[in-house]
Parts: structure tokens; C-alpha cells; sequence
């Protein structure tokens, strides 16, 4: 019977003796000895070779058997002859990386494990940064296993392992030690400057320093974070220092010259100037992020929205904040931004419109209208919505549960200070389709696949507490994170995938609706089973930029059923045509989301833009259909020729009339040039239906 085992590049191969045999002569021959054929049956007659081990595996067998028939000699030599081979290994692999990244279209096409659109170009800082990933990823699996191990024994540290390894779970960033990412409350920055988190700047006194400060804040805090950060109070912030220094009424008098330099500059201009500097500093690639700019989120606030979550806020020096300054610096915002848009390709900051809603629509009518306004001039921003200021999105379809608003001198507020540490996503197409392969209900697989899951998390916590105690994780320490506060975060992904499979029609059917809640309920009560005093767990459909098209090649690599070459992060499939507005609202409305309490985000793709009276039409749908976190995606055209940047889907260039352009667009939750895609995002960015009303 013939016998495989498994190489190092994961492929089964037949399993031949005599390279066993040559592997053990060459040792003894350095070792200054000979290996009889005696000696050769004894030490092989000490491995127990069977399907599916491993080549390593194996190995380690033939290290034994030398020691076990007394030869430690060889045992070494073998052993420094499998090391030596292993960096000859390590190397070639780097060697063969290097020139492949070398050739690749792009940065994220370059990339082997984690693909990502925000590295705009591909230099050395990009390569340098590719290349330690694997050793990351190794180190990061080591540690988590040891203490899988610890906590729950070696059997469920090898199970995990497998699923790992079979892909049907996935780790996300295991290429980076820090944790995932946060909302910070940046009081402590106020009271401190950045000292406590290993910076040298003082507390900001004006608004100059402000500016330059939060800046180099956001820089610092970003590159202890493997994922975004969002700054909630940042608006509120700047509006303190401009009161400080024009007044509390400076909205009321923005045309007023306050500078007595040649430029004779308005209060308006100086303000502008300040978001200028801010926002082109944080569009920069940064040698902290691999080149690549920081992940930056805001957030705006209607009234009621602002009332409920800083309405016990009091600034250091006793200043409470105030609504209608603020309320005038939050539309200059925007509208400054979206017109900047127009000069310059500004990924960040990811915009974030909360609003309250009441009785089927917006409570807060003027920031209804202003939503709907900036909507249809074109502006890319998401809008929150939720019937109460319980929970708050912050950071591209995180959706935070605010546990507490209550506001203290030391940690200021509360409920801004939240995040995600670790996400760990389940692969539910590939899970479905094996217990359908292994005659298994696919409930009771997926239920014991994401039990183990939380288990897992749970090891990841106790690794990062560790490393909070050993003085690593400052951004907690000092109060701009609270580590209980911040989620351990189940992803899914392959949801629509394994609906097609069981042939589900995607669409708001009943059938559909109630295998959607089955599936996101059982690990939603499984999040609330193992959620304690210090650890909280929720559910999001990840956004899977990279992830979504490793599952698809993978699954179809096995001989699963994968219907398009990435998994979407939609209720809906991408390339429905038959699908309306109206319907992708719906299917991203309550009935849907109701166990996603980690967010999801609806990217309705439109072929054009609408009207302000038809967004503010599909803001009161998105209230009546409980579709709480959306945005509006039309692809802006980007001239390769000219540079003119419009917003409206262009065949050719409305300035020079060129036909070489590019498209912008939300590859998920951020901006970019589709040619910055990977390739297979490029197919699936291709693919999308742009609807029309």
C-alpha cells in the first residue's frame, strides 16, 4: 500500500525511503563514521511512517531513532544538517519573494500574505516591510499555541492548528504583534502630551500645538496598532483651542481678518489652514506603517447624538464643550474635505456620520438635511444610525456597544475609548460544505468550530494582558484604551457563498432571513456564554479585503464549490443585477444584522448620484429598515493624463477629454485608485453593480 506524506509547501507526495536513508548516511560520513546496513535497518526500524505526516514529522522520528540506538554524534550532526538546510530554505523562499515582489504591478499584488491597497507604492520601505512577515507569523502562532496548550492542553492547540492550516478559520494580521484596532479617548494626550506613551511633547496649549501635536499623537499611538484609529473627539478638540484663541462666537464672525501677517488671513482661513495640515500630514506614508498611511476615522454628531455622549464632558481647565460652535466646525469639515477631494486623492480620515433616530427617521431634521446635502455634492462618508446613543461606529463598520458615558478627569470619555483587540473570522463556506461532506449537521460543526474559537481569543488575552504587565502596551496604560472595554471580535466571512451552496436564494426571502439569523445566532450566543467581567466578545462580517479572495482560491483548490473568485462582505452577492436599493438596504436591515454586533457596513454601489431629496429618502428607509451603517459608493475618475479628479463615474476626462483614467473607489471601507487594488480585487471591483434609482 503506497503511502504519502505531506511536503513543506502543503502538497502529498509519495513517501520514498532511501531519501531517509541518504539523509542519515551523509550524517554518519560527517561524523566520521559509516552506516552499515545493519546499523541503517536499526535506526529505520525505529519510524512509524503513515499517511499524512508530515515532513517534519518525520524527521523529528529519525532524531529519535539515532539517539535511541545510541548515536548522538550523528543525532547532532543531523540535526545541524536539518538547520543548515532550513536557512538555505528560509533564504531561497526570501530570494524568490524578493524578485517576485520586484516584479508584481503593485505593492498590494507584491504582497504574499496581506494585500493591502493603502500601500500605494512599492519601493524598498515596502519591501523591507514584506519581508519579516513570515517570521511574524510563525512567532505569532508559537505564542498562541503555548498558551492554547497551558489553558487547555495540547490536544486543543493541535485542533486549532489544523483548522488554521485547512483554512476554515483564519487569523487576521498575524503578520503584526500589536493588538487589532482602537477608538481612543485622547483626554489623557490633554493632560499629559504624549510622555506616557513613550513621546516628548507637552500638553497642547494653543491651537497651533494642537495641530502639530495630535499629529504626531495619532503617528505614535497608530504604530502600536495593527488596525485603525479612530480619534471621536478630534473635532470637539479643535474647536476648544479656536475658542481659546478667536472666542466662542469665532463661527459667528469666520470672515474676520485675525492676521496681521501680509496674508491678512480670516478666521475661516486659519481654520482651514489647521485641517489642511492635519490631513495631509496623516495621508502620508509613514516608515512606522511599512509605508503606507495611517488608518485614520472621525466622527461627526447631530445634537442629540453630541448631547448624550459628551453632555458631562468638561474640558481640564473645567470648559464644557459647545454645541453650536461645534455644530459649524463639523459642516466646514466636510465641506472642505470633499472639496479637497477634488485636488488631491485623500484616503483619510474615514468619515463617520452618527445620527439619532426616531419614528422611522432622523430625530435631528438639520443634520438629516445636511447628511442628504453632502451626499449628493458628491461627498464619500459613512452615516450610523441607531434609535439610541447605546452603541457608536467608529472605525469602517466596527460597531462599538457603549457600556459607559460617563465622563472622569483621569480617562475623560468613556464611551469613545473602545476598539477591537483580535479577530479570528470563520471560514462558513468550507465549514457548511464538509459537514455536508461528512454527513454532519452544519449547525453542530460550526457551533463546535467557533466554540473553539472563543477559546482561542481568550488565549490571545491572557497573552496581551502579559504584555501589558511588562510595561509593552502603553496606549492602555496611560488611559487612551481600556482594555476591557476593547472587543475579542469573531469574523465571518463566506456567509452568501454557503447559502448558494444549500441553494438558499439570495434575497429577502424567509428561508434566507432564518438561515442568516441561525448562523450569526449560534455564535452570538456563544459570545454571550463566554463574555465575563474583563472580556468582552462580539460578531462583525469583516470587511476581508485580503482574506475574502484567499478563501475562494483555497476552497477551490480543496474541490469545495466557490462561486466567485473573492468572498464579498454583503448579504447580497456583488454582481446581482435584479437587486434594487431599496433591496440592498433590506438585506442589510434588522432582521439581518441583529447578531452582527460588531458592525457590518452597506456600500451601496450607485451608477450616479442622486438627489438630495432622494438621500434623504434613503435615509428614512435605512431607519424604517433598521439598516444601521451605510454608505454610497460612486466610483470618482481619475485622469492619468491631466490629473483632474471628478466625481461622477467618467468614461474619459472632462477636462483634457483623455480616455487613459483611473477609477476611486471604496475597495471596503477606504478610498482608493482600483489600479492600487491587488489583482483579484481588481476582478472583483469589476464586477460590481452600480445600481441606478
Amino acid at each position: 500500500m503506497e503511502t504519502y506524506i505531506v511536503k513543506r509547501d502543503g502538497k502529498h507526495e509519495l513517501f520514498a525511503i532511501d531519501k531517509i536513508k541518504a539523509a542519515v548516511a551523509k550524517s554518519f560520513l560527517a561524523s566520521g563514521a559509516f552506516a552499515t546496513e545493519e546499523i541503517m535497518t536499526g535506526v529505520l526500524s525505529h519510524l512509524h511512517i503513515q499517511n499524512g505526516l508530515s515532513v517534519e514529522e518525520i524527521q523529528n522520528q529519525v532524531e529519535v531513532a539515532l539517539m535511541s540506538e545510541g548515536y548522538y554524534q550523528v543525532a547532532k550532526t543531523y540535526m545541524l544538517y536539518r538547520n543548515r538546510h532550513a536557512e538555505d530554505r528560509e533564504t531561497k523562499s526570501k530570494l524568490e519573494f524578493l524578485m517576485g515582489y520586484c516584479q508584481a504591478s503593485n505593492a498590494a499584488e507584491g504582497s504574499k500574505f496581506d494585500a493591502n491597497a493603502n500601500v500605494e507604492n512599492k519601493n524598498i520601505a515596502t519591501l523591507i516591510g514584506e519581508l519579516p512577515k513570515k517570521g511574524f507569523i510563525r512567532l505569532n502562532r508559537r505564542m498562541l499555541c503555548d498558551r492554547i496548550r497551558t489553558m487547555y492542553g495540547k490536544e486543543m492547540s493541535d485542533r486549532y492548528l489544523s483548522l488554521l492550516n485547512q483554512h476554515f478559520i483564519y487569523k487576521n494580521d498575524e503578520t503584526n504583534l500589536a493588538n487589532y484596532c482602537a477608538s481612543i479617548t485622547m483626554y489623557p494626550w490633554l493632560l499629559g502630551g504624549t510622555k506616557s506613551i513613550g513621546g516628548n511633547s507637552t500638553p497642547p496649549t494653543n491651537l497651533k500645538a494642537f495641530c502639530g501635536g495630535f499629529i504626531n499623537m495619532v503617528f505614535i499611538v497608530s504604530s502600536m496598532l495593527s488596525g485603525a484609529c479612530a480619534t471621536p473627539e478630534f473635532l470637539m478638540y479643535m474647536n476648544y483651542f479656536i475658542e481659546k484663541e478667536y472666542g466662542e462666537d469665532y463661527w459667528q464672525r469666520a470672515d474676520e481678518v485675525v492676521d496681521l501677517s501680509l496674508k491678512k488671513r480670516t478666521i475661516d482661513k486659519v481654520i482651514t489652514d489647521c485641517f489642511e495640515q492635519v490631513v495631509y500630514s496623516i495621508n502620508q506614508p509613514t516608515g512606522a506603517r511599512n509605508f503606507q498611511s495611517v488608518f485614520w476615522n472621525i466622527s461627526y454628531y447631530d445634537r442629540y447624538y453630541f448631547e448624550s455622549l459628551f453632555g458631562n464632558f468638561l474640558f481640564p481647565d473645567g470648559e464644557k464643550p459647545h454645541w453650536d460652535s461645534l455644530n459649524w466646525l463639523q459642516k466646514r469639515f466636510m465641506k472642505w474635505f470633499n472639496a479637497e477631494r477634488t485636488r488631491c486623492v485623500l484616503t483619510f480620515p474615514v468619515e463617520t456620520m452618527a445620527l439619532l433616530t426616531e419614528d422611522g427617521d432622523v430625530k435631528d431634521k438639520e443634520y438629516g438635511d445636511f447628511t442628504a446635502e453632502m451626499y449628493a455634492e458628491g461627498h464619500s462618508f459613512f452615516t450610523y444610525i441607531s434609535d439610541n446613543a447605546d452603541s457608536l461606529s467608529s472605525c469602517c463598520r466596527l460597531r462599538n456597544e457603549i457600556t459607559d458615558n460617563g465622563f472622569s478627569y483621569t480617562l475623560g470619555a468613556g464611551g469613545v475609548s473602545t476598539g477591537s483587540k483580535s479577530v479570528l473570522t470563520i471560514n462558513l463556506n468550507r465549514c457548511v460544505q464538509y459537514a455536508c461532506r461528512v454527513g454532519i449537521q452544519y449547525q453542530e460543526y460550526i457551533e463546535e468550530v467557533v466554540d473553539l474559537m472563543h477559546k482561542v481569543q481568550l488565549a490571545y488575552n491572557e497573552n496581551l494582558k502579559d504584555f501589558q504587565a511588562k510595561g509593552l502596551l502603553p496606549l492602555f496604560d496611560a488611559g487612551y484604551i481600556n482594555i476591557n472595554r476593547q472587543y475579542l471580535t469573531i469574523g465571518v466571512n463566506g456567509l452568501v457563498e454557503s447559502a448558494e451552496f444549500l441553494g438558499i436564494e439570495i434575497s429577502d426571502n424567509p428561508r434566507y432571513a432564518e438561515y442568516v439569523q441561525s448562523i450569526l445566532g449560534i455564535i452570538e450566543k456563544l459570545n454571550r456564554q463566554y463574555r465575563s467581567k474583563g472580556v468582552m466578545f462580539n460578531c462583525e462580517m469583516i470587511p476581508a479585503e485580503n482574506v475574502g479572495v484567499k478563501h475562494a482560491k483555497w476552497d477551490r483548490e480543496d474541490g469545495y464549490a466557490v462561486p466567485r473568485d473573492c468572498y464579498n462582505s454583503y448579504f447580497y452577492k456583488v454582481e446581482d443585477t435584479s437587486l434594487n436599493v431599496i433591496d440592498r438596504f433590506r438585506l442589510h436591515g434588522a432582521k439581518y444584522i441583529e447578531h452582527l454586533t460588531g458592525g457590518s457596513a452597506l456600500h451601496c454601489n450607485l451608477e450616479e448620484h442622486l438627489s438630495k431629496a432622494q438621500y434623504r429618502q434613503l435615509l428614512k428607509v435605512a431607519a424604517q429598515e433598521g439598516c444601521n451603517y451605510f454608505t454610497f459608493n460612486i466610483p470618482n475618475t481619475i485622469c492619468n493624463d491631466c490629473g483632474t479628479i471628478d466625481k461622477r463615474y467618467l468614461k474619459e476626462c472632462p477636462h483634457c477629454h483623455s480616455t487613459n483614467v483611473d477609477y476611486l473607489t471604496r475597495i471596503i471601507g477606504y478610498m482608493k485608485r482600483i489600479s492600487n487594488f491587488s489583482a483579484a480585487r481588481q476582478v472583483e471591483a469589476g464586477q460590481r453593480y452600480y445600481a441606478s434609482m
